[in-house]
């Protein structure tokens, strides 16, 4: 009975959240590696998947501030899967719930467009396009 609960089950708790976010980050188009990787999957999940500016990922090195960035991620994570705020809410702090939802529920990723709003720069000459 020991075994069960102080090495099993803990175990199998921690292949399903790196099972899920490594769907989750394929999901969004990002290698699945990634999930596993320290601080670099934090970057992954806030600038590629959310979307969100460099700032947002650096919140995430400052104490408490961690928190209002955390739920601010997972807020704009829920959204780039067409799920809602209240969703988003869930993964901040509920994550071993909702990430696993996410990553084997039928949510697709919308995220696909650039974080600079749709306004980038032509490859040739410089200039500003809107796209």
């Amino acid at each position: 009975m020991d075994l069960l609960c102080g090495v099993i089950l803990p175990l199998a708790f921690v292949v399903l959240i790196i099972a899920s976010l490594w769907k989750v980050f394929e999901k969004a188009g990002q290698p699945g590696w990634a999930a596993i990787v320290p601080i670099y999957n934090i970057y992954v999940l806030t600038c590629e998947i959310a979307k969100k500016e460099i700032l947002w990922f650096i919140l995430f090195f400052i104490p408490l501030v961690n928190i209002v960035a955390s739920v601010v991620v997972s807020i704009e994570v829920a959204k780039k899967f067409g799920k809602s705020e209240l969703f988003g809410i869930g993964l901040a702090f509920l994550g071993f719930i909702f990430y696993p939802m996410l990553a084997f529920g039928d949510a697709k990723y919308q995220g696909a467009t650039s974080r600079s709003g749709g306004k980038g720069y032509d490859d040739d000459d410089g200039d500003k396009k809107n796209w």
